[in-house]
């Protein structure tokens, strides 16, 4: 299991940049004007994690299969955008088939790169973005509603639900607050999220920095990471530009670029661990002679789910699963030297799965 994340932003704010570095391609054109991305381009790329290197090492695995996630990059937006201006329409359905939003900001100065509005004002540019998604929502929650008005007249259930959903979420909306801020009863949960609104997508803010301010950021990526905490929402700081180098280059070349510029890691990497921790997700690992892999699950996934991710006859028919973290394994020198330490513990269908865990899963066929 992966997820899909859209890029989205005001154009010429280094979108398809990000998204070259991302998918290692020039597939999104980059040009100084707007809407150059005409058609969403989908990548997926392979998550790091240096564990499952580790693992294939220790196990003397043949092949090392990570797990991967899909990045979309969508169309440049521009204030009107919920009226259709611009790509408005295209961009709104585009953004409503992701899990989540990552919102490039512009945080530096370039004279030869124009911007939309004349200005650099990350806060501003954030501002525009969640408003037209919120108009968007509006209108939508409006049409919906008078759609449901004979169902609820014949004290039909769903719809019933349905309209008390969407009325929560239109008062929220109407008060000047994203529907994601509303809070939904566990009951509520699969319809809620059937209603596909697009303010309910998490957002990760991605300041996108000049070279020199890599590292440390500046004072405008200062005033989105003031804004996303005052939110609660998540922030990262990265140089597209300098991503987009680093991933032209094989991993040597790439460490010692890295430390020249003052990183320690590439900003991709912390750009993938915060869309994991956005939509709540975490690793499990399979390993023996023939592979290594990685597995992506939500967090709290019981153990049959979590087989099922690997292929459904493994959820229908699971009987348990042999399970060894992932410090254990390395630590005793993979599933020998843990089974003689007495670390490899056998679980059943009620065990959580935990981020890290090597698992075999023994099933009825």
């Amino acid at each position: 299991m992966g997820f899909k994340m859209g890029i989205v932003g005001l154009p010429n704010v280094g979108k398809s940049t990000l998204f070259n570095a991302l998918t290692r391609t020039a597939a999104a054109q980059a040009a100084n004007f707007p809407f150059c991305t005409i058609e969403p381009n989908v990548g997926d790329v392979a998550v790091p994690d240096a564990r499952l290197d580790k693992l294939a090492s220790i196990a003397g695995s043949k092949q090392i299969i990570p797990t991967r996630m899909t990045f979309v990059d969508i169309a440049g937006l521009v204030k009107g955008a919920s009226k259709g201006e611009g790509l408005g329409n295209q961009f709104l359905a585009n953004i409503r088939e992701c899990d989540a939003i990552a919102h490039v900001l512009r945080c530096f100065e370039d004279g030869d790169i124009t911007h939309v509005e004349g200005r650099v004002d990350p806060v501003a540019d954030a501002e525009t973005i969640e408003t037209e998604l919120m108009l968007a929502d509006l209108e939508s929650i409006e049409k919906r509603r008078a759609n449901l008005v004979r169902k609820l007249k014949g004290n039909d259930k769903e719809a019933q639900q349905q309209d008390r959903l969407l009325a929560a979420a239109q008062a929220a909306l109407e008060s000047g607050k994203p529907a994601r801020t509303v809070k939904v009863d566990a009951e509520d949960a699969r319809a809620w999220k059937l209603l596909q609104l697009l303010t309910t997508k998490p957002v990760l803010y991605v300041c996108n920095v000049a070279e020199a301010d890599a590292a440390e950021g500046n004072a405008l990526s200062q005033k989105v990471a003031e804004m996303a905490a005052a939110e609660g929402n998540s922030h990262v700081v990265i140089s597209a530009r300098i991503e987009e180098e680093i991933s032209q280059l094989d991993d040597e070349e790439a460490q010692m670029f890295l430390g020249e510029m003052g990183l320690t890691e590439a900003g991709l990497d912390r750009l993938i661990r915060a869309g994991y921790a956005l939509l709540h997700l975490e690793t499990y690992f399979t390993v023996g002679p023939k592979e290594a892999r990685a597995w992506t699950i939500r967090q709290g996934t019981l153990a049959p789910q979590a087989a099922g991710v690997i292929h459904g006859d493994f959820e229908k028919g699971f009987i348990r699963a042999e399970t060894i973290a992932y410090d254990d394994y390395v630590a005793l020198g993979g599933e020998q030297g843990a089974k003689e330490a007495g670390k490899m513990r056998s679980e059943g269908k009620s065990y959580v799965v935990k981020d890290g865990d090597v698992m075999h899963f023994l099933f009825n066929t």
